[in-house]
């Protein structure tokens, strides 16, 4: 294997755009679009625009554009992220808005479990926290802030003071799954929607192997993975850090689009230690050998029946491509590790806003008091429940506090820690 690797772990790299349209993100309400529909702000593409094309509602823009405001207040576009998570910074692209754009913008984010309505949204329960306060917007440029708030969120709201056009709106960030949807089901570990990342690559001269992940279905090949012609020996590989350890069941590698350029062969390295280690490290063991591919075909193989083979959970893949080529998506189907779902568990709950994980708790069947309470003892350890007495296949009665019911603190277990493990799988 040769060549140089790119951005192992870097940071940056494995940051996602939690409001990407390729996610399931919306803008689900706006103030006003009398000129460019709210929707624009999330379009993949980078903003694009031709003088001169009129419609019935005055020049069509690429981006959200309100009305010339004649009374007090401001515009303002709510949006959904299609991926919960902690974001790190929010860039706001006002591209070709010159003389319409906003003076000033600001960005707010709340919690919420479930699909609030926008009225709920607009109501005093979403708890809206500033994570961008209010700032200068010039006109045509992209702009990044940084955020620092910590905490897993999933809306957005963009106030623009007191009217204008914005062309884009990009969170980027670290994706939090809610772990509680995904109990007992076989899912994608290298999603992107659940936060699985690709750390480094051999060569992305046309397109970066972070696409492989995504969880869309590439539409050219513009949108998949590709590589230069290699003139020496050696081969390409990417590196993706699983959102979750499991224990894979399948692999799908597509090669959807590259008819003439579709890598010839692919083999699969797995390791089971964190973090992630380099690409020539003698702890990568085969998980899948040399196989071949046709092109433009989606190809599904079987993967072990447990982990690595030997048991324990895989918690990143690397992807080896003979000798070079394209690949549109990879998929790797499995099951999440019980301790790794633990660890999903506390990792949401620790970071959930206030409001939010107090509304979880009393849905878990906590009185109000004692749910205000346990949200304010957060962060809480691993070994919080253990605490409690609430341990598998206790003999004694768990020892609950004050107002805890049985059913509570099993409810409260199972969304930290996932519902208990089904028996074993007898070997095949």
């Amino acid at each position: 294997m040769e060549g140089p690797v790119k951005n192992l772990n870097d940071a940056a790299r494995t940051e996602t755009d939690l409001a990407s349209r390729w996610l399931g993100s919306s803008v689900i309400a706006a103030s006003d679009e009398s000129f460019g529909e709210k929707e624009n702000l999330l379009t993949p593409a980078a903003a694009a625009f031709e003088p001169g094309h009129y419609g019935h509602r005055g020049e069509i823009v690429d981006g959200w554009e309100t009305r010339r405001r004649r009374d007090p207040g401001h515009d303002w576009a709510i949006v959904r992220l299609g991926a919960p998570g902690m974001i790190t910074s929010v860039e706001i692209d006002t591209s070709f808005f010159t003389g319409n754009h906003p003076e000033s913008c600001q960005v707010e984010a709340c919690g919420w479990d479930g699909y609030p309505s926008p009225a709920e949204l607009a109501g005093p329960a979403a708890g809206w926290a500033m994570i961008v306060p209010r700032s200068p917007l010039p006109g045509d440029t992209r702009i990044t802030f940084a955020a620092a708030d910590p905490r897993r969120f999933t809306h957005l709201r963009l106030s623009i003071f007191p009217d204008g056009g914005v062309a884009r709106l990009r969170a980027h960030g670290h994706v939090v799954p809610d772990p509680r949807e995904l109990d007992g089901l076989t899912v994608d570990l290298a999603s992107q929607r659940y936060g699985g990342a690709v750390v480094a690559s051999s060569d992305d001269f046309y397109t970066a192997a972070r696409l492989l992940n995504r969880p869309d279905t590439a539409r050219s090949m513009g949108e998949g993975w590709e590589t230069r012609r290699r003139r020496a020996a050696g081969h390409d590989f990417a590196v993706l850090r699983l959102a979750f350890a499991g224990h894979i069941r399948q692999l799908i590698v597509d090669t959807a689009h590259f008819k003439y350029n579709a890598s010839a062969e692919i083999a699969v390295q797995a390791c089971t230690q964190e973090p992630v280690p380099a690409a020539d490290s003698a702890a990568w063991t085969p998980l899948l050998g040399r196989t071949r591919l046709q092109p433009d075909t989606r190809h599904v193989l079987a993967g072990p029946a447990r982990g690595n083979g030997d048991g324990q959970p895989v918690t990143a893949i690397r992807l080896d491509a003979f000798p070079d080529g394209g690949i549109s998506r990879l998929r790797v189907i499995g099951r999440i590790s019980p301790a790794a779902r633990r660890l999903a568990g506390y990792r949401w709950f620790n970071s959930l806003p206030a409001d939010q994980a107090v509304r979880c708790l009393a849905g878990a069947g906590l009185p109000p008091e004692l749910a205000s309470e346990l949200a304010g003892r957060r962060p809480l350890g691993g070994d919080w429940l253990a605490g409690l007495g609430q341990q598998t296949g206790a003999a004694r009665p768990a020892r609950r506090p004050a107002g805890m019911s049985a059913g509570a603190l099993g409810a409260i277990a199972a969304m930290l820690a996932g519902p208990a493990a089904p028996p074993a799988e007898p070997a095949g």
